[in-house]
């Protein structure tokens, strides 16, 4: 017959980690840090990448919009208010206040990007000149023009936009609208 042997392993005391354990968890965390640390560094950079990734984007696509609807378009670059606003131009006037395309995430449903909002990293619109105005219109044809409901070509232009870390300079092509990005720094 077998004996059956009973342990109390309540009476033992519980075992902790030890120094060396302790010490080897802080030392990979440690080096965990110092790898992390640069990256983080260069998120500032990331977000000012995404306003310009941001602004030509929407510029292609009012070229697009132009063609598809055969109608011209706008994007409208307000310097003062760090903000642009997409349009649909209406005869040979901009109306801003009451032509702007629909949005439905923009304020009032209107399709407006403030550059000021954190997400993009303190990005400033630094200058916006197209046919000496803050104004790119493409015309039915995806087109770069001078002005509103005219034929005219526009010379192109560029947006630069400045960050704490870079600056960017966003250039659209005089007759193709084909956009171009230039690191500056």
């Amino acid at each position: 017959m077998r004996r059956v042997r009973h342990h109390n392993t309540s009476n033992r005391p519980m075992r902790g980690y030890t120094l060396i354990e302790v010490l080897l968890v802080v030392t990979i965390m440690g080096i965990a840090g110092a790898m992390v640390a640069p990256s983080l560094s260069s998120a500032g950079v990331l977000r000012i990448q995404a306003a310009v990734r941001m602004i030509v984007s929407d510029i292609t696509f009012i070229q697009m919009d132009s063609l598809g609807y055969q109608e011209q378009r706008a994007m409208v670059f307000d310097i003062d208010n760090n903000s642009y606003t997409l349009i649909q131009v209406e005869g040979t006037t901009i109306d801003v206040a009451n032509d702007a395309l629909y949005d439905i995430n923009g304020p009032a449903q209107r399709y407006v990007v403030d550059l000021s909002h954190e997400k993009y990293g303190g990005v400033i619109i630094e200058s916006a000149s197209f046919d000496g105005d803050e104004t790119l219109i493409f015309d039915e044809m995806g087109g770069p023009v001078s002005a509103p409901g005219t034929s005219n070509l526009s010379n192109g232009g560029s947006v630069i936009l400045a960050g704490p870390m870079s600056r960017w300079r966003i250039n659209v092509a005089a007759f193709t609208g084909r956009v171009t990005v230039t690191r500056l720094d």
